[in-house]
């Protein structure tokens, strides 16, 4: 009999651990289906940054003025969620990992743009969520463009599948912004501050960039209590 699990992946598109998480649980649950679990994975918003100005912030600087990394630190950090997300995401494209392209110039942006795209895309299905989702995350960590450019936006949206001309009309629409925040405010309320959040059947949670071996042990227990 398979079992299917709901979860909510809570995470930012600027997040790179939410790189690694999401090449983890996807990993974990292609093994898991051979045991006869499955999931329906629903990304949910939250913002890293919402006061983030549409201009963004080079990464150094940021990292520097919210945690007190030097520029050693944060090149030292940068290096190694490049490593992790390489080894959780192995055969992302074409057999060729993940690729982070960050570097000293590259900037943290406003992510509530992406947010309402994404949401429009759970609109039209799981998959084409994922699949945006995906073509977000390639955007601004290895592409590096500007993720406040409602043309990068839509071309992300046309890399997924989507509509490129729907996603225009979202973003120029200001639609799904109620819903984006009523979203945000309500995974804040549920006490998750930091990301990736893994909430499973709304009760269980798993939290930060963890690998496929621990969502793994993780999920098949969770899966055993359903």
């Amino acid at each position: 009999m398979t079992r299917t699990l709901h979860i909510d992946f809570v995470s930012d598109i600027v997040c790179p651990w939410c790189v690694v998480g999401l090449g983890g649980l996807q990993a974990a649950l292609e093994t898991l289906k051979g045991e006869g679990i499955e999931a329906q994975v629903h990304f949910q918003p939250f913002e890293l940054n919402p006061q983030m100005p549409a201009e963004g912030e080079n990464i150094v600087d940021h990292i520097g003025r919210k945690y007190g990394s030097t520029p050693e630190q944060s090149a030292a950090n940068r290096a190694m969620i490049t490593q992790r997300a390489a080894e959780a995401w192995p055969n992302f494209a074409e057999g060729k990992a993940f690729e982070m392209r960050m570097g000293p110039d590259s900037r943290i942006w406003n992510t509530f743009d992406a947010h309402r795209l994404l949401h429009w895309a759970a609109t039209i299905g799981p998959a084409e969520q994922k699949a945006l989702k995906t073509a977000l995350f390639v955007a601004h960590f290895t592409e590096g463009r500007t993720m406040t450019d409602p043309g990068v936006l839509a071309d992300a949206a046309a890399a997924a599948g989507l509509s490129r001309d729907k996603a225009v009309e979202v973003l120029a629409d200001d639609l799904y912004a109620a819903e984006v925040r009523a979203a945000e405010a309500l995974w804040v309320s549920r006490g998750i501050n930091s990301v990736p959040a893994v909430v499973v059947e709304g009760k269980w949670l798993i939290s930060g960039g963890q690998p496929a071996a621990v969502f793994e042990e993780a999920l098949r227990g969770m899966a055993g209590e359903l």
